[in-house]
């Protein structure tokens, strides 16, 4: 139960940092809840597969961040 308060405090602190819009933050919290719905199953271009995959490293490095800096401040 303290997990789960600590994520679900997590989740709405990072949607209020965030500038984005209303529909992108709810798109963002749906593929945080269930990963598999956003993920992409048609082919790629040329490069697009490497440019994803290393976006996608680049934005799990952020977010460890982020949550090692909140870890601290607990």
């Amino acid at each position: 139960m303290r997990y789960l308060a600590l994520v679900t405090c997590l989740l709405v602190l990072t949607g209020c940092a965030s500038s984005s819009s209303h529909s992108d933050q709810t798109e963002r919290l749906q593929c945080r809840l269930n990963p598999s719905s956003c993920m992409y199953e048609g082919s790629y271009e040329s490069g697009e597969e490497q440019y994803a995959e290393q976006r996608a490293k680049e934005l799990n490095q952020e977010s460890l961040r982020k949550l090692k800096r909140q870890r601290s401040w607990w």
